[in-house]
């Protein structure tokens, strides 16, 4: 890890990695307390622990992985995107956007399953996070060149941010992909756009700072 990341991106990278290796101690009640789970779940579990929403989730669930593979890819694009972006908006607004984007995908995460699935399962992993920081550099750093891994061709960040929601969207509209909380991944995108055009001043209501570039 680079001794000059940014403080709020390695701070970050700590926590889900510290938390996860929390969750391989306490699987279960790290599960059940801190994952993000429907609204109105009421759940008895075989060990007597009540499974219900809880206002914390929104934030909690972010810090939380089901694998390491998951960990991994989501703590590789805080990594790749989060130093560049907390250079450019300052530590405090980045952990501030960075936090409302995980917010925003909760948010859009419950609303789907309450209208749309009526499932109850958890939800967990810092994908909604790293989704808005993927649409901070599209729109901060249009003209980046981005490599893709797999085929190896490069790319300008807001063709790849572009394709890569329309994606999100396609697979969450069709289900084709069933496991993967694309909903959420779109919420927090939109959570970050709308952050950031409040910033620039291009909302109705009025900013405390400002945001160009």
């Amino acid at each position: 890890m680079p001794f000059d990341m940014p403080p709020v991106t390695r701070a970050l990278l700590i926590a889900n990695i510290a938390i996860y290796l929390i969750q391989q101690l306490f699987p279960d009640p790290m599960i059940i307390h801190f994952a993000l789970w429907p609204i109105g779940t009421d759940v008895l579990t075989q060990d007597g622990s009540h499974v219900s929403f809880q206002i914390w989730q929104l934030l909690s669930y972010g810090f939380l992985h089901g694998s390491f593979t998951h960990l991994l890819f989501n703590m590789f694009a805080l990594w790749m995107f989060g130093g560049a972006i907390e250079q450019l908006f300052g530590s405090r607004p980045f952990a501030i956007y960075y936090l409302v984007c995980v917010v925003g995908a909760a948010i859009a995460q419950l609303i789907v399953v309450h209208y749309f699935t009526g499932g109850i399962y958890p939800t967990l992993g810092a994908s909604g996070g790293v989704f808005g920081l993927l649409l901070a550099f599209g729109m901060m750093f249009p003209h980046q060149r981005i490599m893709l891994l797999f085929p190896p061709i490069p790319m300008p960040a807001w063709l790849f941010v572009t394709g890569y929601g329309a994606i999100e969207l396609f697979l969450g509209v069709t289900g084709s992909q069933a496991g993967v909380a694309h909903f959420a991944h779109l919420g927090g995108m939109a959570a970050g756009f709308v952050l950031i055009q409040y910033w620039r001043g291009r909302l109705p209501v009025k900013p405390r700072r400002t945001l160009r570039r």
